[in-house]
């Protein structure tokens, strides 16, 4: 039976699927940790009070990275190169979604609006990580190697879900209103679109190391076809919408370790 937790067990299952898969999510995470440092220190001085937060932010998706590289260690596997395809960030950032590396490697403060920006793009790509890592605690709480792991991660992206509503909440009372939603409709409808690419070239990946027949596979693609397709018509809306979040301040402390995964 084709289902999403036995796409997941066999992609889990397998080394090879299983190096690719936390590459993939290494390096996303290892890069947003370095976007939100950037961001952090590049912080305008109307905005002092966010650069905590978005340094722990970073510090989270950092942290993100070392236990997903950790989960290879414990099973003996080095990172895998991964494939420009499957590369989620960048991708996004190559659509225009976001602040630019090129602009973040420079030493020249933010603007209110760049901050804006990134607060939208991340609003909507939290809300994708969120339902991700809900997924994956549904089937995979309770294993031995990934439970801790992906509760653990479940939680910060919950929270980072939180801030980023508070804090374009805050941001739209200001009179930003218009101007978030439009960034974030932006946001999410190339977000959905690069999703839908991303999560192609991934199962194409999953499929030649698992050998995959060609009904599978075919059949895999319809689903995220079909998936896209919700997303267009109506399912990007939930990637624009603000509420004020049952956690409050999600990101005011300090971020928490990771020494067990070490």
């Amino acid at each position: 039976m084709l289902s999403a937790r036995n796409l997941f067990q066999e992609i889990l299952d397998e080394d090879e699927s299983f190096r690719l898969f936390c590459s993939i999510a290494a390096s996303g995470e290892s890069q947003g940790g370095w976007e939100n440092g950037r961001i952090a220190a590049l912080v305008p001085e109307s905005q002092r009070a966010l650069a905590p937060k978005i340094a722990r932010h970073g510090a989270d998706e950092d942290k993100h990275g070392r236990i997903f590289n950790a989960l290879l260690r414990k099973r003996g596997l080095q990172p895998a190169e991964v494939p420009h395809e499957t590369d989620y960030t960048m991708l996004l950032e190559k659509h225009g979604i976001g602040l630019a590396h090129e602009q973040l490697g420079r030493e020249e403060p933010l603007s209110e609006r760049d901050i804006i920006t990134y607060l939208a793009h991340s609003r909507v790509t939290e809300q994708r990580a969120s339902e991700q890592m809900t997924l994956l605690c549904k089937y995979f709480a309770d294993h031995p190697d990934l439970g801790r792991a992906v509760k653990m991660i479940s939680n910060d992206e919950d929270n980072h879900l939180a801030y980023c509503h508070e804090e374009l909440l805050r941001l739209a009372r200001c009179g930003h209103g218009r101007t978030i939603q439009r960034i974030l409709r932006e946001c999410a409808l190339t977000e959905i679109r690069v999703y839908r690419d991303v999560s192609l070239a991934v199962m194409d990946h999953m499929g030649r190391i698992l050998g995959w027949p060609r009904a599978k596979a075919a059949l895999l693609a319809a689903g995220i076809h079909a998936v896209y397709a919700y997303e267009r018509l109506v399912g990007w809306r939930r990637m624009v919408s603000l509420a004020p979040p049952e956690r409050r301040d999600a990101l005011g402390g300090p971020a928490t370790q990771a020494h067990e995964f070490a």
